[in-house]
C-alpha cells in the first residue's frame, strides 16, 4: 500500500508528461499548402472535336461501327471544343512516339508551372526541402525529380520521390505522403508535381473499352508548394486537416475495372470496364465512413447513427450512399470532385445528394480542360477560386479516384479569401456557358 502510494504521484506525473507531449506533437503538425499552378498548353496544341475526329481518322483499324462510336460518345462526353492534346498526337506521331516527345511533354507541363509557382510565391528552389512526383505513366532514367533537381540546381540533401502506377487519384496520395514526411521533417518546404503522360499512351486500337480514354484524357497538371512551417501561416491559401487513403484492390473486380493492358492487336491501352463505377463507388462509401465522423459536427453524426440503426431495428429499408440521411453540407462547404467523365461526377453527385451547384466546379473543369487524370482537382480547385467561392474558414472535401482500385479524399481548411483567376483567367467570366452541348453533332 505504501508502495502505490509512492508510485502514484510518479504514474500520475507520466500520465499528465504523456498529454502534455501528445498535444504537443499535435499542435506542430500541421500541413499548409502556399501556392498552386496549372499547366494550360498553347493554343496550337487544342483538340477540338474536328481536330479529334482527324485523329481518329488516322486510325486505319478502325471500321464504320468504331469510327461512329468514337465520334457520338465524345459528342456526349461532357468535354468542351477548347481542350488541349499532346505535341506529339497533334503531330501524327500516336504510332511511334520516341523518347524526346515523352520527356518533352513531361518538361513542358513540369517545369512551365513550377516556373510561374516559385515566381508567384517568392520561394527560391534552393529552399525546397522535398519534391514528390506523382505520374503514373512514365518512369525515365534519370526520374522526373532528377530532371527538376538539375534544372532548378537543388540541394544535395533534397528528398525526392517518383510515384508511379496511381492513376487519377495520385495528387491526394503525393499531398498526404507530404504531410506524413512533415511528421519527420520540421519546417519543410515541399513541392507535389502532379500530371500524366499522355502522348506516349495514346491508344491506337479497335476495342471500345480502351478507346474511351482517348476520348476523356487530354493534357495538363499542377505544381504545389507545400509547408509545415507555422510561419507561412498567413501565407498560405488552405490547410489540411485531414487525409484518408483507401484501397479496394483485393477485389479482383475492382482491381481490373481500370486496367493497362494489350488488345487482340496487340495495341496497348487503358481498359474501362463495366465494372468502373461500382468499383468507384464502393471505395468512395467505404472511405467516406472512415472521413466523415473526423469532420461532422457530433450532433449531425449523432442523429445520422440514431436515425440508421433505428432503421435497422425496425426493419426498414436503409438508404444507400453517405448522401440520403447525412447532410454532407453541414460539415463541408465545397466539393472538389475528380472530373473524370459525365457519368463519375453524376455517380459521386447522386451518391453523396449533391446539387448542381455543387457539382459546377467539377463539371466545368471536364467541358473546359477535359479529364487531365491525377491534375484534375486543381482545375476544378481553381474554377471555384476563379468564381470566389471560397472564404477564410470555408472547408473543402477532395474526392479522387484512380486504378487499383483507390479512392483518397482529403479535406482542406481556406485560410483567407480566395480570387485569383489562375488558369481560368481568360474564360471564367463567361462560365458556366448555358449550353454544353457540342456544335460538332
Amino acid at each position: 500500500m505504501e508502495l502505490f502510494l509512492v508510485m502514484l504521484p510518479l504514474l500520475l506525473y507520466y500520465i499528465i508528461f504523456s498529454l502534455f507531449r501528445l498535444g504537443y506533437q499535435k499542435r506542430d503538425q500541421c500541413c499548409y499548402m502556399i501556392g498552386y499552378e496549372c499547366y494550360k498548353a498553347s493554343d496550337d496544341q487544342i483538340l477540338d472535336p474536328r481536330s479529334s475526329a482527324k485523329v481518329i481518322q488516322r486510325n486505319k483499324n478502325l471500321g464504320v461501327e468504331e469510327y461512329k462510336f468514337m465520334l457520338k460518345t465524345m459528342v456526349s462526353s461532357g468535354i468542351g471544343e477548347g481542350t488541349y492534346g499532346p505535341k506529339s498526337i497533334i503531330d501524327g506521331k500516336e504510332e511511334s512516339p520516341t523518347i524526346v516527345d515523352e520527356i518533352s511533354e513531361m518538361d513542358d507541363i513540369i517545369f512551365g508551372t513550377l516556373d510561374k509557382l516559385f515566381a508567384k510565391t517568392g520561394v527560391s528552389p534552393s529552399e525546397i526541402d522535398i519534391v514528390v512526383s506523382a505520374v503514373s505513366l512514365l518512369s525515365p532514367a534519370p526520374s522526373l525529380t532528377a530532371r527538376v533537381m538539375n534544372r532548378y540546381k537543388m540541394r544535395e540533401d533534397t528528398k525526392t520521390f517518383n510515384l508511379s502506377g496511381m492513376g487519377c487519384s495520385a495528387s491526394v496520395v503525393a499531398v498526404d505522403l507530404v504531410n506524413q514526411l512533415f511528421q519527420t521533417y520540421k519546417n519543410s518546404l515541399a513541392i507535389v508535381i502532379s500530371t500524366e503522360s499522355m502522348g506516349p499512351n495514346w491508344y491506337s486500337g479497335k476495342d471500345k473499352s480502351m478507346m474511351l480514354s482517348n476520348i476523356l484524357f487530354r493534357i495538363g497538371g499542377c505544381s504545389m508548394l507545400l509547408t509545415n512551417n507555422r510561419k507561412w501561416k498567413n501565407k498560405a491559401l488552405l490547410e489540411l486537416t485531414c487525409s484518408v487513403r483507401t484501397h479496394i484492390g483485393s477485389h479482383e473486380e475492382a482491381y481490373k475495372s481500370c486496367f493497362q493492358i494489350e488488345d487482340d492487336l496487340g495495341k496497348k491501352g487503358f481498359r474501362l470496364n463495366k465494372d468502373l463505377p461500382k468499383a468507384g463507388a464502393r471505395a468512395l462509401n467505404i472511405n467516406l465512413r472512415i472521413l466523415v465522423p473526423k469532420v461532422m459536427p457530433f450532433s449531425v453524426m449523432l442523429r445520422y447513427y440514431i436515425s440508421h440503426y433505428g432503421n435497422k431495428i425496425m426493419g426498414r429499408s436503409i438508404p444507400k450512399g453517405a448522401g440520403p440521411g447525412l447532410d454532407l453540407k453541414a460539415g463541408i462547404d465545397h466539393f472538389c470532385v475528380h472530373p473524370g467523365g459525365r457519368a463519375i461526377i453524376d455517380e459521386v453527385g447522386q451518391s453523396l445528394a449533391l446539387s448542381d451547384y455543387d457539382l459546377e466546379p467539377a463539371r466545368m473543369a471536364l467541358y473546359r480542360f477535359g479529364n487531365t487524370s491525377s491534375g484534375g482537382l486543381w482545375y476544378v480547385l481553381g474554377y471555384m477560386e476563379a468564381k470566389k467561392r471560397l472564404k477564410k474558414g470555408d472547408t473543402i472535401l477532395m474526392i479522387s479516384l484512380g486504378a487499383g482500385f483507390k479512392c483518397n479524399n482529403c479535406v482542406w481548411k481556406v485560410m483567407r479569401d480566395l480570387d485569383d483567376k489562375n488558369v481560368w483567367q481568360d474564360c471564367i467570366d463567361h462560365y458556366p456557358p448555358k449550353d454544353l452541348s457540342q456544335h460538332f453533332l
